[in-house]
């Protein structure tokens, strides 16, 4: 095992995506024998290294898994990251007694991670948050070959081979074909399209009569709760949260302190107190 392997930073493609899968593909595998002895390592002497050799020997099959996910319009880079990911979970869980070469164990971690990053940037709204939705997901997009919708005879053959009705696949279909619209229109928009944006389909009631003077008698009821509830204190309470909050200049637990020759925590005590008896009047 005493060959020259890359450092740890190759663990995240470069901006150099074919360098970075020439210089993975040059990584040699390993044989069974080797493979055993490392993963014994890790697993009884949790010895980093081996690890390391584990996980960089292996890159060159993400790269490969990453590549059937090319049609999904992401980054090459990011997918193979994130099977990076799960190529280091698979790693960490391995046990060389299972009787598997660690490719066949880690290929689950590694579609897994994979999935999850599809699903977390495939649309603004999520396409599919159930686990059924999921594997309805993925094999909906291998079933299409083509751009068009599928066929009556398709849906109800897809159906079948996932175990679902024909209008679940229907309705995922219509999820995946769907394209995020930006709320307020592009800035490229001409005049004539720029009208089609969502925000010019919202209702303008800042101006509505009837809000405003709903929110004109809310104001004036709540001002009047709030009076008959100041009044209802002591004068102490009252002088308290005057200065405390309605006063411009705010003053300090310590001025009032002073002022009444008492502590600040004495202060702190009366004001929680006083608002405690206002916000029960003002709900009244």
């Amino acid at each position: 095992m005493g060959t020259s392997l890359q450092p740890v930073d190759m663990l995240v493609p470069g901006g150099n995506l074919e360098s970075y899968i020439q210089s993975v593909n040059r990584i040699p595998l390993l044989s069974v024998d080797e493979e055993k002895a490392l993963a014994e390592s890790l697993q009884q002497e949790n010895n980093l290294e081996s690890a390391r050799r584990l996980v960089m020997s292996h890159l060159r099959f993400v790269v490969h898994i990453a590549k059937s996910y090319s049609g999904y319009g992401l980054a090459q880079a990011d997918l193979i990251q994130e099977g990076n990911v799960g190529l280091m979970k698979a790693v960490k869980r391995f046990n060389p007694e299972y009787g598997v070469r660690l490719v066949s164990f880690a290929v689950h971690w590694i579609k897994a991670e994979i999935h999850e990053f599809i699903l977390r940037n495939w649309r603004i709204v999520k396409v599919a948050t159930t686990k059924a939705q999921r594997k309805l997901f993925f094999n909906l997009r291998s079933a299409k070959k083509r751009l068009a919708w599928l066929t009556n005879d398709e849906v109800h053959s897809v159906a079948e081979d996932l175990g679902v009705e024909p209008r679940v696949v229907r309705e995922m279909e219509g999820r995946m074909t769907a394209q995020d619209a930006a709320f307020d229109g592009s800035m490229d928009d001409d005049d004539d399209s720029a009208f089609q944006a969502p925000v010019n389909f919202l209702e303008d009631r800042r101006y509505d009569p009837a809000m405003q003077l709903e929110q004109a008698n809310w104001s004036e009821d709540s001002t009047g709760r709030l009076h008959d509830a100041l009044m209802s204190l002591d004068e102490r309470s009252q002088d308290i949260l005057r200065l405390r909050w309605l006063s411009d200049g705010k003053a300090t637990l310590h001025d009032l302190a002073d002022k009444y020759g008492v502590s600040a925590e004495r202060i702190r005590q009366l004001e929680k107190n006083a608002m405690k008896k206002v916000k029960a009047l003002m709900v009244a």
